[in-house]
């Protein structure tokens, strides 16, 4: 079963990321906090939105997380996917799907042209899944992040119109 989580999800969904963190060998760079998840989800003004997936027994099996992202070519919003984990004794149960079907599924009911995510190039089992459903590598792309220090220089050293 797939549904819209929750606040109470929030505990639930911070140790999903952490064991998400923890499979891309990356746990050390988590920063997030309860209360940080539960703002950007919760808060005033949500910046994110979650689906969770349970067992038949109610037991949580996985989550997605994603926001809107908008095409200026599509002239649409769409949603970028920026996590989907489905923990390891519950993989092959047909989650990772459902959680991506309900995505597309949103996307098509409200004119989204675009379901986007990355994924690790060593991560194979996933990019195998993700090819099953017909999902294309968009492999002329690289991805560049700002952080920490470079983006505080970079965002300190901004000049507003007329200023040196």
């Amino acid at each position: 079963m797939i549904r819209t989580a929750t606040s109470a999800d929030v505990p639930v969904m911070h140790t999903l990321v952490r064991e998400l963190a923890a499979y891309e060998k990356s746990l050390a760079e988590v920063r997030l906090s309860e209360e940080q998840l539960h703002e950007a989800l919760f808060g005033e003004r949500p910046a994110a939105f979650a689906h969770i997936a349970e067992t038949a027994d109610g037991e949580v099996a996985g989550f997605s997380l994603w926001f809107l992202n908008f095409s200026t070519w599509r002239g649409t919003h769409g949603i970028y996917l920026e996590d989907l984990y489905v923990r390891p004794e519950q993989r092959g149960g047909g989650h990772g799907k459902a959680l991506l079907a309900e995505l597309a599924r949103i996307c098509v009911e409200r004119g989204y042209e675009r379901l986007e995510w990355s994924v690790l190039n060593w991560n194979t089992p996933s990019i195998n899944f993700y090819k099953s459903l017909g999902a294309k590598p968009q492999d002329e792309w690289t991805v560049y992040r700002l952080t920490d220090e470079a983006l505080a220089s970079l965002g300190g050293a901004v000049q507003g119109p007329g200023q040196s």
